[in-house]
């Protein structure tokens, strides 16, 4: 089951306000938040020292050392078990991320030495004017920055042993420097329990009051308990559930504490019906959201795109996401259909930024895709409407060869509708026109096809841009295929 997070501010009741200002449980939070912090940090550390955690014998030290009842003890291990699984989690990707970052420039590397190699051959004949290969790198000189592009090129590649000595390097120290653990000050976590009243044993909320037991060590300030009237998390589509765990988190933030309560939701109504029975397709771009609908067999029902406007403030970039993902969630309701994304991880590409150009290193950078999708899975859970995740191989590729021609679609019109039909399981062969030319092997996968294909488009002079797809009713430049038999399933 899934997990969500209601937070809120802190209400500051004149009612239960004191002489400086303050309620009376956000003096208690104010005083039990470095408790908190110091027994959180040892705890973290006893996590990160030893091999095995003995949770009973952690309790009576922490009990002994901080005054902590043991009800709340189990928040701050936790707390602290959270953290060190985080930085761990953070460590493991940042080794994975600079591995990448060292494969991507050594390929480069090699690549740009073979280059230099191979014009250096060529100019070293003695008739290379008369040569019909010609040259895969021909000198040239740029009269604007005064330098040859070979002189460039070194000047690069000299770049690149230097960062990729420095990447090494940095990989060397990473899986032998000891972990460290950030914890935060001003944060109080409470674990709940399904088998307690109103989920949770320290913290027990009615809907508008929450009363929190007061830790042994505060007892004589606080006395027993701390009540205040917090309110209710007003949603429009409220899923917090009246029984079940509760797990509450408090943190300070832009000086004011919050209140957030952890909880499993309630199921809401579905309103979108099995995939079989039709569903809508996506396809994200920097600029624009394609979606297409298809219907129980498999045909182009409806299509449209939606403007996304990539690059924004947090906060802007935000919105703007939200407001797309409700404009889906608003057709999904209205076909009653589950929507099919795909499942796009760019961490590898954008491993190699460096050595691509700008342009696509930005490009790539400014897609929100896991933010798009995490704001996506939110919105359309809360209205019951399935999302289904399929491989996106060759999605766009198929799009443009079967369907773009065939419909008048947009690239991203024809990539969503390839997306749809292939969260239904229904056929990806390619049409006949392009068999014609082009043998296959029925003992295979389909996407073997689509893998060769693909290799002899980008080497073809037929087709340079997608617009170019078009015009295309003749593969016969696909006879010249030299990679063997492209194979279907």
């Amino acid at each position: 089951m899934s997990i969500l997070t209601y937070c809120k501010g802190l209400p500051t009741l004149e009612s239960e306000m004191n002489a400086l200002g303050f309620t009376e449980l956000e003096m208690f939070l104010e005083s039990y938040a470095p408790i908190f912090r110091s027994a959180a940090i040892e705890t973290v550390n006893y996590y990160l020292s030893s091999d095995e955690f003995n949770k009973s014998e952690w309790n009576t030290h922490l009990q002994k050392s901080y005054g902590i009842n043991k009800r709340h003890i189990n928040g701050v291990i936790s707390f602290a078990k959270g953290r060190v699984d985080a930085a761990k989690t953070h460590r493991e990707l940042h080794i994975k991320t600079i591995a990448g970052k060292i494969k991507s420039i050594e390929k480069w590397l090699k690549s740009s030495e073979r280059k230099l190699k191979l014009a250096r051959k060529f100019y070293a004949k003695k008739n290379w004017q008369d040569s019909k290969a010609g040259c895969n790198f021909p000198l040239s000189c740029s009269l604007k920055y005064r330098d040859t592009n070979w002189s460039n090129l070194r000047f690069q590649i000299h770049g690149k042993k230097r960062k990729l000595a420095l990447f090494k390097n940095k990989l060397k120290y990473l899986k032998v420097e000891p972990i460290r653990v950030s914890v935060p000050l001003g944060n109080i976590f409470i674990v709940g329990s399904k088998d307690e009243s109103r989920g949770n044993q320290v913290a027990q909320w009615d809907g508008q009051a929450i009363k929190i037991r007061v830790t042994q060590c505060l007892e004589s300030r606080f006395g027993k308990t701390v009540t205040s009237n917090i309110g209710d998390f007003d949603r429009n589509i409220n899923r917090l559930p009246e029984s079940g765990s509760k797990t509450w988190h408090f943190f300070y933030k832009n000086g004011k504490w919050v209140a957030a309560v952890q909880f499993t939701p309630k199921p809401v109504k579905q309103q979108s019906q099995t995939v079989s029975y039709g569903c809508i397709g996506i396809d994200m771009n920097p600029g624009s959201i394609g979606w297409a609908y298809v219907d129980s067999e498999g045909n182009l029902k409806a299509k449209g795109q939606i403007p996304l406007q990539m690059g924004l403030p947090n906060g802007k970039q935000d919105s703007n996401i939200v407001d797309a993902c409700l404009q889906l969630a608003g057709l999904a309701i209205s076909f009653e259909c589950p929507i099919v994304c795909e499942e796009l991880d760019f961490s590898n590409k954008k491993e190699g930024n460096g050595e691509e150009s700008r342009k696509y290193a930005r490009m790539l950078s400014s897609w929100a895709y896991s933010r798009f999708y995490e704001l996506l899975q939110s919105i359309l859970s809360n209205r019951g409407i399935e999302l289904i995740t399929v491989n996106p191989a060759y999605s766009s590729l198929i799009g443009l060869v079967k369907y773009m021609r065939m419909y008048g679609l947009s690239s991203d019109c024809a990539a969503a509708l390839v997306v749809a039909r292939r969260g239904m399981r229904l056929s990806e062969k390619p049409q006949s026109s392009i068999t014609a030319y082009a043998s296959v092997n029925e003992d295979k996968h389909v996407w073997s096809f689509w893998s060769q294909l693909n290799k002899q488009i980008k080497r073809s002079s037929e087709i340079n841009r997608r617009h170019d797809y078009f015009t295309v009713s003749n593969w016969s430049f696909l006879d010249n295929l030299s990679n063997g038999e492209a194979h279907l399933h």
